[in-house]
């Protein structure tokens, strides 16, 4: 509590320093895509787990880098999950523990308790389930030579403005796809929707027919470190934010990849509505779908269940969920 005080003491001199003009001006971060490779636009990347105070306000940072020659961090709200990125020189911060913001909104989401119903499986890591009514919707846009199955978000958007919808993208699909993402981030900077992006890995690895026990994450030689990092990078450098969630590929981990993920502060999800696979979604569904063009089955039964008014609603945000 000590440190959390002098933390805020600092952060309020520093506020009205900076308003007298005797400090570097702290605007909000705003990238927008450029011609430069990621690597020379976003260097010096690295995790972290720092409180850190600006003002009144307090945050925790995960991750420290360098953007096109600026210092930032990706800090996240310990309440309520929102995710940003801030000037480091704009904040007071010194390195914290889990143990130390156990009691935060955040670190319960990330180390929840054992559930006794449910026994330990490779399939399905992670939060299956959200708390209270409605539906949280997620696609997940894993690498894909297919276009955007664009329907899907003209239908999320004609459900009024601002729309949530969570999209864990891979880096794999963000490469081969630069104006579908483009179009995405369009519907978000106009207000239609209003778009969580998670990690979804960079190559997505994947061998057709191989069991799932030595597949996905769990294939030998897999850095786990490199894919979720470059694809968060890849996101930062395309003007966005990446969020707190994780979600494995194939949604298949074991407890030592759930362990390393929760180590980095990603919160793994999973989903107990994947609709291709029939399973359809009761009030507090995680949703599942693919609008990388690789499962039209998931996507019509998702505008199906939409245009009859079967999916639980409201539709919210995958912030609320945890």
């Amino acid at each position: 509590m000590r440190r959390v005080l002098v933390l805020l003491l600092w952060a309020c001199i520093a506020g009205a320093a900076t308003a007298r003009g005797e400090d570097r001006p702290c605007s909000s971060v705003a990238l927008i895509p450029g011609p430069a490779p990621t690597g020379a636009r976003v260097r010096d990347y690295a995790p972290i787990f720092e409180l850190c105070a600006k003002e009144s306000v307090l945050r925790l940072a995960i991750r420290r880098m360098n953007v096109d020659g600026t210092p930032l961090l990706l800090t996240v709200d310990p309440q309520s999950l929102q995710t940003s990125l801030e000037r480091a020189a704009c904040w007071r911060c010194e390195a914290t523990s889990d143990a130390a913001q156990a009691e935060t909104r955040y670190l319960k989401a990330l180390h929840p308790p054992p559930d006794p119903t449910r026994p330990p499986a490779l399939a399905n890591a992670g939060l299956i389930h959200g708390a209270g009514g409605g539906a949280f919707v997620t696609g997940d846009l894993c690498p894909s030579r297919k276009p955007l199955d664009r329907a899907f978000f003209e239908e999320l958007a004609a459900q009024g403005p601002r729309t949530p919808v969570m999209l864990a993208v891979s880096g794999g699909w963000i490469a081969r796809h630069g104006a579908d993402f483009a179009w995405l981030r369009e519907k978000a900077r106009s207000g239609a929707l209003d778009i969580a992006w998670a990690n979804h890995s960079y190559s997505h690895p994947y061998v057709r027919r191989l069991p799932d026990g030595r597949n996905y994450f769990l294939r030998p030689g897999v850095d786990v470190d490199r894919e979720i990092f470059e694809t968060e990078k890849l996101i930062i450098a395309e003007g966005e934010t990446p969020s707190v969630f994780f979600r494995f590929p194939g949604l298949v981990a074991d407890a030592a990849l759930l362990g390393n993920v929760r180590s980095r502060h990603l919160i793994a999800l999973g989903a107990d509505s994947w609709l291709a696979l029939g399973l359809r979604p009761r009030p507090g569904a995680i949703v599942l779908v693919h609008p990388n063009g690789n499962e039209p089955v998931g996507i019509k039964l998702f505008l199906r269940l939409m245009q009859t008014g079967v999916m639980p609603s409201p539709l919210r945000p995958i912030n609320e969920a945890p």
